[in-house]
């Protein structure tokens, strides 16, 4: 991921307020990175940008390599579905489809196979540990579990990077840490993680810490 000088503004009324400015940023593949940032710092522009949720106003994003202001809609969609892997702080999990299901939609939107989506939900099933819990309802689990189906439905497409807001935000000290062991063993597993979220000590579990400021980089340690 390469952003170069990137802005983004929003004109409100006659205002034009910038949440970003002239941010440039470099991630490699395999790094756990935390950006951190009071409430109105420009964190969340930023990650919706790297999401490709939102564009740029000015200056370019590359992802492998490919400015992403090229892509039209459809092309921003597929993408999303198929590199980057969303984790939220509400977990956006579907209550009437079981736990199988909801980590599966991601492989029907990619149009993969029946037979190889069961081999892949399974398989990330057994990562996040919830093997037992594949047909139950998330309103039959703990926050934690919803977290852990949030992350494999993220990891079932393999994607080229996950992409966390506050996710342990809605949960206590002890689930979170869980949560936070279980990034560091994707982490150690080669996987490529940036992870939003205001408290410092969540993001000090990262191995590069960017932090963000009246819409700049103010710290990247």
């Amino acid at each position: 991921i390469e952003l170069q000088n990137v802005t983004k503004s929003y004109v409100i009324g006659k205002v034009t307020e910038t949440a970003l400015k002239n941010v440039s940023l470099t991630i490699k593949k395999g790094e756990y990175i935390s950006i951190v940032g009071p409430s109105g710092s420009g964190k969340s522009t930023l990650m919706n940008i790297l999401g490709l949720i939102d564009t740029a106003t000015k200056g370019t994003y590359l992802l492998k390599g490919n400015d992403v202001s090229t892509f039209i809609r459809d092309d921003a969609a597929e993408i999303r579905n198929k590199e980057i892997g969303f984790i939220f702080q509400s977990y956006n999990l579907l209550p009437t489809f079981d736990i199988y299901r909801n980590i599966e939609l991601p492989l029907i939107y990619a149009n993969v196979e029946k037979s190889e989506r069961k081999k892949m939900v399974l398989d990330v099933l057994e990562r996040v540990g919830l093997s037992s819990k594949a047909h139950v309802l998330p309103n039959q689990l703990s926050g934690g579990q919803k977290q852990r189906v949030a992350i494999a439905r993220a990891l079932v497409n393999n994607p080229s990077f996950l992409l966390a807001d506050e996710p342990t935000g809605a949960l206590d000290q002890k689930t979170g840490q869980n949560i936070l062991d279980l990034f560091n063993k994707l982490h150690q597993d080669g996987i490529t993680i940036i992870m939003v979220t205001h408290d410092a000590n969540v993001a000090s579990k990262a191995q590069r810490v960017i932090k963000v400021q009246d819409g700049e980089i103010v710290s990247d340690k």
